[in-house]
């Protein structure tokens, strides 16, 4: 199944609660949920719909998720750094959401701290830096993630954003 079969439903919770909710739900109908703790701005795992997508990842850490596996296995198996036996996506796709997040904290996007980041993300895990030639990654992955981060923000409590994995 790839990452064009699949859904992604976040839904948020009351205005106090302190995570909102993730649904995955793939063509076949099945589904996996899981909770997403609130950051301020755009929940990390809704950072990886930009990142995969822009990417074009069919074995990132949404990968998983379209090919069967259930939220918390994918995401126990993505976040565990000393885990070789995961595909080189999902720890690229994983370096990447965490620099896209510390570029949204600081206010703005500094291609120098970004690719530091990134680099420290991977060698941390022991993988080389993905290749970013074919894009501008400020304008593909950081631009669109506040797009997303403003969309997100609209979404009243106890609504939801349904995003497909195709568009963004």
């Amino acid at each position: 199944m790839n990452l064009q079969e699949m859904k992604l439903i976040a839904t948020k919770q009351g205005k106090t609660e302190k995570y909102d909710v993730l649904r995955c739900v793939r063509k076949n109908g099945t589904e996996t949920s899981t909770k997403m703790p609130r950051q301020g701005q755009l929940p990390h795992d809704l950072i990886h719909y930009v990142v995969e997508t822009a990417l074009g990842y069919e074995h990132g850490f949404l990968g998983l998720i379209a090919k069967g596996a259930d939220l918390a296995f994918a995401m126990e198996q993505t976040h565990d750094i000393q885990n070789q036996q995961i595909a080189d996506q999902a720890t690229h796709a994983e370096a990447l959401v965490e620099s896209l997040q510390a570029q949204m904290w600081s206010g703005m996007f500094d291609n120098e701290q970004f690719l530091a980041g990134l680099e420290g993300a991977c060698s941390m895990r022991n993988r080389a830096v993905p290749d970013l030639s074919k894009i501008n990654p400020e304008r593909d992955l950081y631009e669109v993630v506040l797009a997303l981060a403003q969309r997100w923000l609209q979404v009243p409590f106890y609504a939801s954003l349904e995003l497909d994995m195709q568009n963004i």
